[in-house]
């Protein structure tokens, strides 16, 4: 298999980079930005619309929604610059797999409702579904005379606290289904819920809300599928950029007057991120180019989350401890990395989780 990134990859990767370098400079370590004004932890309004306006959000999308015809694979490329910067930007839940499933799954109508205002860079979709293994209590969706409603409630919903849509999984009658639900809608209550890394999610509760019923069982694994692409991709920045922080520390900072660095025990711990950061990029690789061919991915991607919890472990304590006081200092910018990584490795189902997935999906059919 070929992984050597197109240029559409790169391209996209590179403006990307440039756009939250920007962004980056302006901002201190807690990151929030440099006149203090933030919309909510997790979220900048400004950087946003910034993204919309380089045509970032629409990129990767494809040509029926106004988009460049570009997909996983691109999508996979800006996340990990997202990650990298850990930008306030809810591009994997509103475009990598929000506005993909839209576009995939609805109709000229819904994609003209919720797709365009996030191209636009005026509102964004939070995202929640169960995770395969051991996910939320289900929301129950039941039709009526007037269309479906939806009732129960869901926690830590990532991107809930400021999110304009929701895309939910929901359970009826007859099985799985994804559904679209306005912020608005009547009979919603969210409540902001802040999380390990200060992002923003919300707990909601829903009491017979009016929903749009976007896909059923196919459309509830293409999303499962995307959302844990998505989640690796982002991780891989993440740690990233952990372990060259967490290397330029140890060549700069010396003791008994040489660099930490030129230690065996550093040396080690360092060579053994290095091999699980390339752990993580070459399943993440992997993963999104079957799913972007139209194979068979379930065990690809399976793998690559496992691999995005069990090293991003490794590699979050590797540089915390080899920061030492100052990797847990919460101004510093390496506490921030910890507990990305830590959130990542148990969003959709951490290392075990995995290994039970991979489990059914390898044993062999009942005789």
């Amino acid at each position: 298999m070929d992984f050597k990134l197109t240029e559409a990859q790169q391209d996209l990767a590179g403006l990307a980079k440039q756009i939250l370098g920007d962004w980056s400079d302006k901002n201190d370590n807690s990151g929030r930005s440099a006149s203090g004004l933030r919309d909510a932890p997790g979220f900048d309004a400004d950087l946003w619309r910034t993204l919309a306006g380089a045509g970032l959000l629409d990129a990767a999308l494809p040509k029926s929604v106004g988009g460049s015809g570009f997909d996983v694979l691109e999508q996979a490329s800006v996340l990990i610059e997202i990650g990298r910067s850990l930008a306030p930007a809810p591009y994997s839940s509103s475009i990598a797999v929000g506005a993909s499933a839209i576009a995939e799954f609805g109709d000229d109508s819904l994609i003209g409702r919720y797709v365009a205002p996030v191209l636009r860079g005026d509102a964004t979709i939070a995202v929640s579904v169960d995770d395969g293994t051991t996910g939320p209590a289900p929301l129950r969706c039941t039709e009526t005379d007037a269309g479906w409603t939806v009732s129960g409630s869901r926690t830590n919903v990532t991107a809930g606290a400021f999110a304009t849509t929701f895309l939910l999984e929901a359970t009826t009658a007859d099985g799985p289904v994804l559904v679209l639900i306005d912020r608005a809608a009547a009979g919603l209550t969210t409540t902001t819920q802040r999380l390990v890394d200060a992002d923003d999610a919300a707990l909601l509760e829903l009491d017979d809300v009016a929903a749009v019923v976007l896909s059923r069982k196919d459309g509830v694994q293409w999303v499962r599928r995307r959302a844990t692409l998505a989640w690796c991709a982002w991780q891989l920045g993440v740690l990233e950029k952990a372990l060259a922080l967490t290397a330029e520390y140890a060549r700069t900072r010396r003791q008994f007057d040489k660099p930490i660095g030129s230690f065996q025990a550093v040396r080690t711990r360092l060579a053994d991120a290095y091999i699980d950061v390339e752990a993580v990029r070459l399943t993440l690789w992997q993963a999104a180019a079957r799913e972007a061919a139209g194979l068979p991915a379930g065990q690809e991607i399976a793998t690559a989350k496992f691999w995005a919890a069990e090293a991003g472990h490794r590699v979050a304590h590797t540089a915390v401890h080899i920061h030492g006081g100052v990797g847990i200092d919460t101004d510093g910018p390496m506490n921030r990395y910890f507990v990305a990584a830590k959130r990542a490795e148990f969003s959709l189902g951490g290392a075990t989780a995995q290994l039970r997935v991979l489990g059914t999906l390898l044993a062999p059919p009942p005789a």
